[in-house]
Parts: structure tokens; sequence; C-alpha cells
């Protein structure tokens, strides 16, 4: 009787041993196939990136709203159509440097 107890142990420990062995393959699989994919996929940058990701929310909101008002005071209060225009142009090329010197932290 404990040569059969003894028998279908050793059957069982066998069976897990395979078992094992055939579930460390498919995680080292898996595994390697993770790192092939996380090697080969391009790397996307979380947060804000890009040129308006250095200044928070309302510094953006301050800058939009500031340059609204500007083109509304320039298109109030100055008659002539081409000059309207040509100040508009001026101060949407000038607003990088603006913003740079306002809210620039790099002391």
């Amino acid at each position: 009787m404990s040569r059969e107890r003894a028998r279908r142990r050793a059957e069982r420990e066998a069976e897990l041993a395979r078992e094992r062995a055939a579930r460390q393959r498919r995680v080292a699989r898996r595994q390697r196939r993770r790192a092939v994919v996380r090697r080969l996929t391009p790397q996307l940058r979380r947060g804000r990136t890009g040129r308006l990701a250095r200044h928070t929310r309302g510094e953006r909101a301050a800058i939009v709203l500031l340059t609204v008002a500007a083109m509304i005071l320039i298109w109030t209060f100055v008659d002539d159509v081409a000059l309207r225009v040509a100040l508009i142009v001026l101060l949407l090329l000038v607003l990088p440097a603006i913003v740079v010197i306002a809210l620039d932290r790099r002391t």
C-alpha cells in the first residue's frame, strides 16, 4: 500500500513539476515579448510638451486674454484699417518676446 501511495505521490510531483516548467516557459516568453514590444514602441512623453508647456494654465490664459484685449483696443482706437492690421501683426510678432520678458523664470 505504501509503495502505491509513494508512486502516486511521485506521479503528482512529476506532473506539478511539468506544469511549473510549462508555466515558467510561458512567463519567460511573455516577458521577452513585452521587452521586445517595449523596445520597439516609441516612448511617449507624459505631461505637457512644447513651447506653451513652460507656463501654467493661468499664465496661458493671461497671455491669450491680454493679447485679445490689446487687439480689441487696437481695433477700437485706431481708425485706419491698414494701420490696425499692421499693429496687430506687429503685436503677434512681438508677443513671444513679451511673454519671455514678462514670464521667464530663469533669473
